[in-house]
C-alpha cells in the first residue's frame, strides 16, 4: 500500500521536425517545423464555401496568416506568429483555390424560420448539398474546405436560440413526430418537413454528421473571428480582440496542416507500441426509448493521430445511475475495430503491447468481460476512470497556483492530477482561478499509478485542433462529448472508420 505522497511531474516534451524536442508546440513549430516536415506536400489545395463577402474575409485572412503576425504588446504567453510557410513548411495554393457560393439572399431567407429544426436542416444544406455535389463531380480534389457563414448563422445554429420576433418570420412548421400517425399520413407537406425533425439543433454538428459519408473535411470560420476590425464599430472592443490575433493565427494554421494531413508534432517520450482509448457516449434523444445511446472510441496512436470507431446503437444508459454501459457483443465488436485498425497501422503488423481505456465512469463486470475477450492473446488492458474534481483544492503560499503537472498519489490505484496550473515557460497559469484537479482512478488491470498520471498529462499537449501550450484534459476525452454529438446528430449518420479530423 503507496503511502500518500506529493509529487511533480515533468512537462512533457512533443517532437518536431529533424527529431528536435521542446515543451511549447508553438516554440517547436517556429524553430524546426511541424513533426511530418518534408513528408507532406508543400502546397495544400482548399476550397471556401459560403456567401461572396464572408468568402472574401477567409480568402484575405489566408493570403494574411502567410505572412508574420506580430502582438501589439510583446507577451511571452502569446508568441508572435512567424507565417504559415515558415511554421509550418507548407502554402496555400491559391491558384487552384476552388469557390462555391451560397446566395446570402438564400440564408437571409431561412434566418426568418422560428421552428428550429427547419432554421438549421435548411441553412446546413445550403452548404452540404454543394459541398456533396462538388465531390461527386468534380475532378479537383480539395484537402479542406473551409465553411465561411456569417455570424447570425453562429448565433441562430444553436440548440436553445431563437430568432428575434418580427412580422416577416415563418412560424408555419409542424413537428410531423408530435402529430398523430394517421394524420401525417394525410397531409403531404407535414411528410416533407419530417426530415428536418430527425437532426438534433446544431448547425456546426449537423453540418459535419451530413459530409461523413463523403468523408469531406471542413473547418467552420465564423466572420466575426477572422474580420472583427471590418465589421465591430466598437473601437474598445477591437483593441482588446487584437490580443489575440497571433493566437487564431497559429490555431487556424495548425488545424489546417492537421486536417490536410500532416502531424504537426507527436509526443516525445511516448511508450511504443501503447494506445489510448477513449470512450465515448451519447444519449440519443430523438429516440423513443430513452435508454438509447450510441457509443464509439476513439483511438490515439503514438503517431498522435486519432481515429474513431463508433459502435452500436442499444440500450446502454441507465436512467437511475445516469452511466452507460455497453453489452458484452458490443464490448467485443468495438475494441476488435480499434485492434485491427491498429495492426493495420502498425510498421510490424502487431497488435499493441497495452490499450489504455478511459472513461468518465466505472466499468462494469459485463463491458469489461467483453473488452477483455477481444484482446484476449493479443495486448493487455488496463481500465481507466478520469474525471474533473471541484471538491478537492491544492494551494500554494506564494505567487501563482500550484504547478502543472503536480499530482497526489493517494493510493496505488488512485490519485490527484493537475492537468492546469502555472507553467514556467510561459510564467503564467492556465485559467484565472485556482485549478481544480482530474481525478484519475485505476479500475481494472494493472499498471503504476504514476505511469498513468504522467500518460494522461501528456496527451494534454495533443489538441491538433488548436495550438496551445496544453489542454486542461487528455485528448482521448476531451472531444467525447463532441464526436458522440455529431455521431448522434441524425438518425441514419453513416460513418466508416475516420480519422479524427472529420468531427472537429
Amino acid at each position: 500500500m503507496t503511502e500518500p505522497k506529493l509529487i511533480h511531474i515533468d512537462e512533457p516534451r512533443l517532437t518536431f521536425g529533424y527529431n528536435q524536442k521542446v515543451d511549447d508546440p508553438r516554440d517547436g513549430l517556429t524553430l524546426f517545423g511541424p513533426y511530418s516536415k518534408g513528408k507532406h506536400s508543400s502546397q495544400i489545395s482548399v476550397g471556401i464555401i459560403g456567401p461572396a463577402k464572408q468568402r472574401g474575409f477567409v480568402l484575405e485572412y489566408l493570403r494574411k496568416i502567410h505572412k508574420p503576425i506580430l502582438n501589439i504588446k510583446p507577451d511571452i504567453a502569446r508568441p508572435y506568429f512567424p507565417g504559415l510557410e515558415a511554421a509550418f513548411d507548407v502554402s496555400i495554393n491559391f491558384n487552384s483555390l476552388q469557390e462555391l457560393d451560397v446566395p446570402a439572399e438564400q440564408i437571409q431567407d431561412f434566418l426568418k424560420y422560428s421552428d428550429g429544426h427547419q432554421r438549421i436542416f435548411h441553412l446546413t444544406n445550403l452548404y452540404s448539398t454543394r459541398l456533396i455535389k462538388y465531390y461527386n463531380e468534380e475532378n479537383l480534389p480539395i484537402s479542406v474546405w473551409f465553411v465561411a457563414i456569417p455570424n447570425e448563422i453562429y448565433q441562430y445554429g444553436r440548440p436553445k436560440s431563437r430568432i428575434p420576433t418580427e412580422e416577416n418570420n415563418i412560424t408555419n412548421h409542424l413537428n410531423p413526430y408530435e402529430q398523430n400517425s394517421s394524420v401525417i399520413m394525410l397531409f403531404d407537406d407535414l411528410n416533407k418537413q419530417k426530415e428536418a425533425y430527425e437532426f438534433e439543433v446544431n448547425f456546426h454538428n449537423q453540418l459535419k454528421a451530413k459530409l461523413l459519408s463523403e468523408k469531406i473535411v471542413t473547418q467552420i470560420v465564423r466572420e466575426n473571428t477572422i474580420a472583427y476590425e471590418k465589421i465591430w464599430v466598437d473601437h474598445d472592443k477591437v483593441d482588446y480582440e487584437r490580443q489575440f490575433d497571433t493566437a487564431k493565427a497559429w490555431n487556424i494554421s495548425t488545424t489546417l496542416y492537421y486536417k490536410s494531413g500532416g502531424i504537426p508534432w507527436k509526443l516525445g517520450e511516448v511508450r511504443k507500441n501503447v494506445c489510448y482509448l477513449g470512450l465515448v457516449y451519447k444519449k440519443i434523444d430523438l429516440s423513443v426509448d430513452k435508454k438509447n445511446a450510441c457509443c464509439a472510441a476513439q483511438m490515439f496512436l503514438d503517431s498522435g493521430d486519432g481515429m474513431v470507431f463508433r459502435g452500436n446503437i442499444g440500450p446502454w444508459f441507465n436512467p437511475k445511475t445516469k452511466e452507460f454501459h455497453i453489452k458484452r457483443e458490443a464490448a467485443i465488436e468495438l475494441l476488435t475495430m480499434s485492434l485491427e485498425s491498429f495492426r493495420a497501422k502498425s510498421e510490424n503488423d502487431t497488435y499493441p503491447d497495452q490499450i489504455f481505456i478511459h472513461a468518465k465512469t466505472y466499468f462494469d463486470d459485463e463491458e469489461w468481460d467483453g473488452f477483455m475477450e477481444a484482446a484476449k492473446g493479443k495486448s493487455e488492458l488496463v481500465g481507466v476512470r478520469i474525471r474533473d474534481n471541484s471538491a478537492f483544492k491544492l494551494y500554494r503560499d506564494f505567487s501563482y497556483c500550484v504547478p502543472r503537472g503536480t499530482a497526489l498519489i493517494v493510493t496505488d490505484t488512485f490519485a490527484y492530477l493537475w492537468s492546469n496550473g502555472y507553467i514556467p515557460r510561459i510564467q503564467t497559469q492556465l485559467g484565472l482561478e485556482t485549478p481544480n484537479p482530474l481525478s484519475v482512478e485505476i479500475t481494472r488491470g494493472n499498471e503504476k499509478i504514476e505511469t498513468v498520471c504522467k500518460d494522461i498529462l501528456a496527451l494534454t499537449k495533443l489538441n491538433y485542433n488548436a495550438c496551445i501550450y496544453s489542454d486542461g484534459s487528455p485528448v482521448t476525452l476531451k472531444f467525447a462529448d463532441s464526436i458522440g454529438e455529431v455521431l448522434t446528430a441524425g438518425r441514419n449518420i453513416k460513418s466508416d472508420v475516420l480519422p479524427f479530423k472529420h468531427y472537429v
